[in-house]
């Protein structure tokens, strides 16, 4: 596998539009489009082609009037996108022609979103460590739990049986779904846990934390496997590549780590000139797409995300 990826012959493309910083990338569900959330209050939905040049057209999605801080699209429908803002709502759109079709009026400032796999709900975290998971068809809410503990990220295992919670305890709670009830408490690190991955082959999750390791964990017997030590600030975000073969993970380092989920193995690093606040793997191509503080030469935001993956033309 490592031989495989000719790393050195691949580069990365910078897309511009966002007046300030990229919070969040996500790839929708058959890898074409990439959607953007950003401090500007918009998110932009770009297509990408995988092999292609030329310009790229994107559509913005007006409407929140706070920071865009995550974002997330429908694991079964290529055009639908949810976000989370500090403006307290949640929002549904429809990518094709960036209008919003569904809206929520939550208790707090929303910092993380995620879908369950088949699609039917949305788990919304917030400032306040409070958890709401909507239903997505009604655009209620269903369940609300305020956590005495920080809250960081938030995912549900592939088949959306657990729910998965990182703390700034330095653990990852699991709970089953979708009673919520505790099913365990993984001492994961010696400080807060920041980000969370599944591995889309549904063997593993990672977990990245300050403490600058990531650590990768077997799904079916909760034991952690291996740490990846390559980062030397604390991880902010970190992703699996659609063979579940590569992580990525990112931080306030100026480079990218991606290295091989077996062997723990570095296998390259995409130099970056900013801390890191979002990867993302397309879901079909091992293109990345990461987005950060980057700053122009003004010290002014860029508002720009980038690519790596693409062949030398």
């Amino acid at each position: 596998m490592e031989e495989q990826i000719p790393f050195k012959n691949l580069h990365s493309r910078e897309y511009s539009g966002h007046k300030k910083k990229v919070h969040s990338v996500a790839w929708n569900c058959i890898g074409t489009k990439l959607a953007s959330g950003s401090v500007d209050q918009t998110a932009r939905i770009w297509h990408i082609e995988p092999h292609g040049h030329g310009k790229v057209k994107d559509i913005e999605l007006k409407g929140h009037t706070d920071s865009v801080d995550q974002l997330c699209w429908d694991p079964k429908h290529a055009d639908l996108i949810a976000t989370a803002s500090g403006d307290k709502t949640v929002r549904l759109w429809d990518a094709r022609s960036g209008k919003c079709s569904q809206q929520a009026e939550l208790s707090g400032e929303n910092i993380n979103i995620t879908y369950k796999p088949d699609g039917t709900h949305v788990a919304v975290g917030n400032r306040d460590d409070e958890l709401t998971i909507l239903d997505v068809r009604k655009f209620k809410p269903i369940h609300r739990r305020k956590f005495n503990y920080e809250v960081n990220e938030i995912a549900w295992n592939m088949t959306g049986e657990m729910f998965f919670l990182t703390t700034g305890n330095g653990t990852v709670e699991v709970l089953s779904y979708p009673s919520l009830r505790p099913l365990d408490t993984l001492m994961a690190h010696t400080a807060g846990c920041y980000c969370i991955a599944i591995d889309p082959v549904g063997r593993y999750f990672a977990v990245g934390s300050a403490d600058s390791l990531v650590s990768l964990w077997n799904i079916s017997e909760m034991l952690c496997v291996r740490t990846f030590t390559k980062l030397e600030w604390p991880v902010r975000t970190i992703g699996f590549n659609y063979t579940g073969d590569l992580i990525a993970s990112a931080s306030e380092d100026l480079f990218i780590d991606i290295s091989n989920v077996q062997t723990g193995r570095t296998l390259h690093q995409i130099p970056c000139r900013a801390a890191m606040n979002s990867v993302e793997w397309n879901p079909k191509y091992n293109l990345l797409a990461y987005a950060g503080d980057d700053k122009n030469k003004y010290q002014a935001d860029e508002g720009v995300f980038r690519i790596f993956g693409f062949e030398n033309a």
